[in-house]
């Protein structure tokens, strides 16, 4: 009956040894030494159970650690959010004092960010799960692709981050240097089609500009747009852009390209990145067939024309 109430007064199966001396629990520490029933969590949290807990119970001791008005960050804050985050840890925001170990980080905000209830959790905004993830990571291309998911998925704009990370600049150098990056390229494949242009000195100056038909019809809007020629070269990441319907706006996207006579070539961001010599040599020979042939009546859209903004220029449309 005893254990049944316990675990009736938990969260999840993790409560605070304070509630259990409550309860009538002198020494729950007894129960946690190996071999028993229990489990220590953190100091003063207990686990009314000796087997693997899981992620959920692991976020619920880390919040009672770290005591009333804390919230979820970071990493875990940002899978809560739906972005592919890295990182075990878990990083809460405490309006006091208080010190973590091992896996849990604890970080005193005053004031701390307000939060939203997320899978039953208190989690800060995803720009804020964003800057506090990258503040943890010490690859470019991690932060990058973590950047670039949340900006494409549409959890947060370039404009909000960079808020973010002018408000809490401390530790944010890696992921200002990745938005200032990703003010010239969307993900970490774009970046490397830039560099690998530039190395074979096969580059242009039209990344990510809307390109329309003889009538004034939007195309689309290649990741690079060779205008001499009239090719375009697109990087297209699955993770990205091949959703349950974003297959279709791609092939839509194609047919588009064909019917205006434009020479198209998709790369795999994963060849961009394993194979680049052999990018390289595609990128050539698709430039060179396109100069070969007539250039098509396209032209890139002013920014200021009507259809600059319309459908279907955006890149999550592809």
């Amino acid at each position: 009956m005893l254990i049944e109430h316990l675990r009736e007064r938990s969260d999840l199966g993790v409560i605070t040894a304070t509630t259990l001396k409550s309860l009538g629990v002198s020494n729950p520490w007894r129960r946690c030494e190996p071999g028993g029933p229990w489990q220590r969590m953190h100091p003063g949290v207990v686990l009314l159970h000796n087997g693997p807990p899981t992620r959920d119970q692991q976020v619920t001791a880390a919040l009672l650690r770290a005591g009333p008005g804390a919230v979820l960050t970071g990493a875990e804050a940002c899978r809560r959010h739906g972005l592919p985050a890295s990182g075990t840890e878990i990083h809460v925001l405490v309006p006091g004092f208080a010190r973590g170990s091992g896996a849990l980080i604890l970080e005193r905000a005053s004031p701390v960010p307000a939060s939203t209830d997320v899978t039953g959790f208190p989690v800060v905004s995803a720009e804020r799960a964003v800057v506090d993830a990258c503040r943890q990571l010490r690859s470019i291309d991690a932060a990058t692709a973590l950047v670039a998911a949340a900006v494409q998925r549409g959890r947060c704009t370039p404009e909000s981050l960079a808020g973010e990370a002018r408000t809490n600049r401390y530790g944010t150098k890696l992921v200002r240097a990745v938005l200032k990056e990703l003010g010239r390229a969307e993900s970490v494949a774009e970046r490397d089609a830039r560099r690998l242009s530039r190395r074979i000195r096969l580059t242009t100056p039209h990344w990510n500009v809307p390109i329309a038909d003889a009538d004034g019809l939007v195309i689309g809007r290649p990741d690079a747009w060779f205008d001499d020629v009239g090719l375009a070269w697109e990087i297209d990441s699955k993770a990205f852009h091949y959703g349950p319907r974003d297959y279709e706006r791609t092939l839509a996207r194609n047919s588009r390209y064909a019917a205006a006579g434009i020479l198209v070539l998709q790369t795999l961001p994963s060849r961009l990145r394993d194979d680049p010599d052999a990018v390289a040599r595609e990128l050539k020979k698709a430039h060179r067939a396109a100069a070969a042939r007539p250039r098509p009546p396209v032209c890139i859209v002013r920014l200021d024309h009507p259809s600059a903004s319309g459908d279907p220029p955006r890149k999550s449309n592809r």
